[in-house]
């Protein structure tokens, strides 16, 4: 049986995530308060700012780019769009 979290993203019930997908303290917090359609709706956004930015997971000053942008996207109310970013119509 899958477990049920109240998403701080969604403001809602949902299918929370299988394991904590993130290390340390954010990780834990996201595993605790964000549910499976949220992380998919991040995952999705961190792939364009990599994308879009030319960003490397590998490099420590990106990956704490994208913790930060990971918590304001989840827990702030919005991340940041890369320079230029013209929505889809």
């Amino acid at each position: 049986m899958s477990r049920t979290v109240f998403c701080e993203y969604e403001q809602r019930e949902a299918e929370g995530l299988d394991f904590v997908p993130w290390p340390g303290e954010l990780g834990k917090r996201v595993f605790a308060h964000v549910g499976k359609p949220a992380w998919a709706a991040w995952l999705a956004h961190q792939t364009m700012l990599i994308n879009e930015n030319r960003l490397s997971p590998l490099d420590p000053k990106h990956r704490a780019f994208l913790e930060g942008e990971m918590e304001k996207f989840l827990f702030g109310g919005g991340a940041a769009k890369p320079d230029g970013y013209v929505p889809q119509a």
